[in-house]
């Protein structure tokens, strides 16, 4: 008769949660942080067609690293969640909380049932009319909720490191020129050979802005020329470029699931 394996309940979640990271550490790295004009999201993401970072409601957006298909499930789910307590009830009932607890169950219940758990790390962030009014959330592969109220947050295998080497210069009323920096240079700072910096463009950089001035849906992205200009800006000293605006307002022609 054939013996069977034994194996502890603890080893085995040892082992899911090793198998999980171990996959999210080969993913690039996200930055996410509060500023006067809003809650800004920045990527690494060379690819034009996949999205790391998208629109979830009126003035919540999402962030995500690690394996591309889970985290896109996740987020048309939350899309599909956030329209349907909007339109049951009212707009201002969608909470970025109410979204990262349900985020929180679903991943838990992942990781505890299922063979093989989910290889992400995502970010729900809230604009809020101030600065210090910002919620950002962050869900990692266990269903481990963590806010982070110091304005910065970051997803993917390096988060410490690159945390480490932003926060202590990190302001929640520095603009977005200097908060788009900040966040390249925390990028910056790992991935090089033998563990140095290494230099990231513009072009393999995926920004967006949920902009605390606009009433309604106030998430864009911001691209090209407009981002080249705002990346260039901060070295001259100055506000948001003109041209920012022009990125467009969100993900409505790519996602379709949030409603106007």
């Amino acid at each position: 008769m054939a013996m069977q394996f034994y194996a502890s309940p603890e080893q085995i979640m040892r082992d899911r949660a090793e198998f999980a990271r171990k996959n999210i550490a080969r993913g690039r790295n996200a930055v996410v942080l509060s500023c006067a004009d809003g809650v800004l999201f920045v990527a690494e993401n060379i690819s034009t067609a996949l999205h790391k970072v998208s629109e979830i409601y009126d003035r919540i957006g999402f962030a995500a690293a690690g394996r591309y298909n889970e985290f896109e499930n996740l987020r048309r789910a939350g899309v599909r969640m956030a329209d349907l307590n909007g339109y049951s009830y009212d707009r201002r009932d969608v909470t970025g909380r109410a979204l990262a607890n349900a985020y929180a169950q679903t991943l838990g219940a992942i990781f505890t049932d299922q063979t093989k758990p989910f290889e992400v790390e995502i970010c729900v962030a809230e604009v809020g009319a101030a600065p210090a009014q910002d919620e950002l959330y962050k869900i990692t592969y266990d269903g481990t909720v963590q806010d982070y109220p110091s304005g910065v947050l970051v997803l993917g295998g390096e988060a410490d490191t690159i945390v480490g080497n932003i926060a202590a210069d990190h302001q929640v009323d520095e603009s977005l020129a200097t908060g788009l920096r900040l966040a390249v240079r925390g990028l910056s700072s790992v991935g090089g050979e033998g563990g140095n910096s290494r230099s990231v463009a513009p072009e393999q950089l995926e920004v967006a802005l949920l902009d605390r001035a606009r009433t309604g849906r106030t998430f864009r992205r911001i691209t090209g020329a407009a981002l080249t200009a705002l990346a260039a800006e901060e070295s001259g000293g100055g506000g948001e470029p003109a041209g920012a605006e022009s990125a467009g307002d969100g993900e409505a022609t790519d996602e379709g699931e949030s409603s106007g």
